[in-house]
């Protein structure tokens, strides 16, 4: 494999492990805070127990978090010093606001949160986790809105063979990053849901602590059912604005290969070269792919024939994981809602082939998760800058192919270790069940996250 290769091999790996992290803990924070809440407000101790129980599974998936995002950005100078020449002065404004603003909020309160147990107040304690939540949800923010730069470019121009910032504002108000950032963060809330309710199923079939974690799960039920309610509604938008930034990527997620009015969604199949719709034959809503795109059932969608073949992104990998990912999300919705309903009804230990069907969705949301980046990125190919910089222009020119190879095999080995690690400690900490401290565990994270 060549350079070019073996940096998006790199990049895609070490990026798809830490966005394992990223969800749960951009929903995770935020039900955490919520049962902080519920406690100051009532002073039911189950909702203390309920904030120190998912508090400690948040903690151990934050560190790793931490730990396997600090590696990112040390690629953009030594796979990508082409990009980050180019770029840098946009891209680099985002993460640095990220860093130095969301990240410092977070982490500062993050420790007052850990240590601040009967050394506080309990209203300024929960506002502390309120505070971690924002900072976090704060950093997906601006990290998405330099990745939105890089799928719709604006507020620059090309100056001396590089992109120079003109309009900060037109960055940050990028409609295709704001939406992409909804869809983003309420697709970690459906894995944080789902993480908690998924965990509260296991304990309910063998009976233990029903009363808390009947409690548990009805919380992540409905809070899953209203993240996945939010995540069609922002990926209809989303979907929206692809149509008209990303024309390719558009077209390649419904594999469209003719331009054509009236374009009907083939929902397994790949459409035919002629983009007929036949109901029965290829399982095909008529009109959809146009009452999506524009919210027009007659609206025309240009196909791939009408791009040079070099500026095209992979068809079937892009249909394929569109597919899977828009499945898995109408499954999720459908679990959600059905554990909403189940979990205000009596006896919701007993519903045994339902709590098993929520245990084994667990890891779904994740898997859909992933399949949406694989989306947002193979889509844009063969562009790293939608338009404006190829992929294959960003690489570093000053490294070989051994190099890469060589940090690609460090990082596989470093971060499988650090997801064993991790799971471990979720899956003993869950299995465990709820105590009455964070003792145990508060050593581990200081040392991590150091």
């Amino acid at each position: 494999m060549d350079v070019l290769s073996l940096s998006r091999l790199q990049f895609a790996a070490t990026t798809m492990f830490h966005f394992i992290f990223v969800p749960l803990t951009l929903g995770l924070s935020v039900l955490t805070a919520y049962m902080e809440t519920r406690y100051v407000r009532t002073g039911d101790e189950t909702y203390l127990k309920m904030t120190k129980f998912w508090g400690k599974l948040f903690l151990i998936n934050f560190a790793l978090g931490v730990v396997t995002g600090i590696t990112q950005e040390f690629q953009f100078g030594m796979n990508w010093a082409e990009y980050s020449k180019y770029v840098g002065d946009i891209f680099g404004a985002p993460l640095a606001i990220e860093a130095t603003v969301a990240f410092f909020l977070e982490s500062v309160f993050i420790g007052v949160w850990i240590f601040g147990w009967n050394k506080v107040s309990k209203t300024f304690h929960a506002v502390a986790i309120w505070l971690v939540a924002i900072g976090t949800n704060l950093s997906a923010l601006w990290i998405l809105l330099a990745n939105g730069w890089m799928q719709k470019p604006v507020g620059y121009v090309l100056r001396n063979g590089r992109a120079q910032m003109v309009d900060f504002a037109a960055v940050v108000t990028n409609p295709y990053a704001i939406i992409k950032f909804f869809h983003t963060v309420t697709s970690g809330y459906v894995v944080a849901a789902f993480f908690v309710a998924g965990i509260s199923a296991w304990h309910l079939l063998r009976k233990n602590e029903v009363a808390f974690f009947t409690r548990s799960f009805r919380i992540g039920a409905t809070f899953g059912l209203v993240s996945s309610l939010l995540v069609f509604l922002s990926g209809d938008f989303h979907a929206v604005e692809i149509a008209k930034v990303q024309p390719t990527k558009f077209a390649a997620m419904e594999a469209v290969w003719e331009t054509k009015k009236g374009v009907g969604m083939n929902l397994l199949l790949l459409p035919d070269a002629k983009n007929e719709c036949n109901a029965l034959e290829r399982l095909c809503i008529p009109n959809l792919v146009s009452l999506l795109a524009f919210h027009t059932p007659d609206a025309e969608i240009k196909g791939l024939k009408d791009f040079p073949k070099e500026l095209r992104p992979p068809v079937m990998e892009t249909f394929i994981s569109f597919r899977l990912m828009a499945g898995l999300g109408t499954f999720i919705t459908l679990v959600a809602l059905a554990g909403t309903i189940l979990s205000r009804m009596k006896n919701l230990e007993n519903r045994t082939l339902f709590l098993r069907v929520v245990l084994l969705s667990l890891p779904l949301p994740y898997l859909a998760a992933q399949l949406g980046w694989i989306v947002a990125e193979l889509g844009r190919q063969p562009w790293i800058v939608y338009g404006v910089l190829k992929t294959s222009q960003g690489v570093s020119q000053s490294v070989v192919g051994g190099q890469v190879l060589g940090s690609l095999v460090g990082f596989s080995l470093l971060y499988g270790f650090l997801g064993a690690v991790d799971i471990y400690l979720l899956v003993k900490y869950a299995k465990k069940g709820p105590d009455n401290d964070l003792s145990g565990i508060i050593n581990t994270v200081t040392v991590r996250g150091a």
